[in-house]
């Protein structure tokens, strides 16, 4: 079976698509995320009181954004597929309790409104690691770097991002995408996303690390 090469988030390779960020305190984020939920499968909050309340949020969130209203939330579990990929207008800032890993490609790498899955890579984010993915990445849900203890992460948007999206008649090619409230995506036809409607964006593989042998 064909390896999926794993490069961390402080290789080169990773400038393309976001950047690691430090300077700011996280740990206080951090407890907080702690006490947040971990399913058996995957699930997301996009606003978390326990985070938004934390010691240092607000700053955090002030110099995220540079004084726009952010979000706090988080996408905890269990998870080793692809699925889909999604993009929004601005970057995403990610933080997690545990190592996890990201399926990331570019959005120029799309033809036609679609995203052949080879170009997809594999980052490792190292546990109390905060980075940026660009608004110009494709991204979805982590995937766990260890079953057993899955994964917490952080997620910091533009406040508003993921709600229910607006009502508008669809004129763009991007408009089949939009799936909620600053969120476009693209999903594989194997993905329950698929089956509930969304745009199948992505041929190919849908990629499954548990199938796979990461090597660094």
């Amino acid at each position: 079976m064909e390896k999926k090469k794993l490069y961390k988030v402080t290789d080169p390779q990773f400038r393309a698509y976001g950047r690691v960020v430090s300077g700011l305190p996280v740990q206080p984020l951090l407890e907080a995320l702690a006490q947040t939920p971990l399913p058996a499968g995957t699930a997301y909050v996009a606003s978390e009181p326990l985070l938004e309340a934390a010691p240092g949020a607000a700053e955090f969130g002030l110099h995220l954004y540079g004084g726009l209203p952010a979000e706090l939330g988080w996408c905890n579990g269990h998870n080793t597929k692809l699925n889909c990929l999604e993009y929004h207008r601005d970057s995403e800032f990610n933080l997690g309790t545990e190592d996890f890993i990201l399926l990331l490609a570019r959005r120029e790498e799309m033809e036609n409104g679609t995203l052949d899955t080879g170009h997809v890579r594999a980052f490792l984010v190292p546990a109390g690691v905060l980075v940026e993915v660009y608004a110009t990445t494709l991204h979805y849900t982590p995937c766990h770097a260890d079953a057993e203890k899955g994964f917490r992460v952080l997620v910091a948007l533009p406040a508003g991002t993921n709600e229910a999206p607006p009502a508008l008649e669809k004129r763009t090619e991007e408009d089949r995408l939009l799936w909620a409230r600053n969120k476009w995506l693209l999903a594989h036809a194997e993905s329950q996303e698929a089956r509930q409607g969304a745009a199948v964006g992505l041929a190919g593989e849908n990629i499954d690390l548990a199938q796979k042998i990461l090597t660094d």
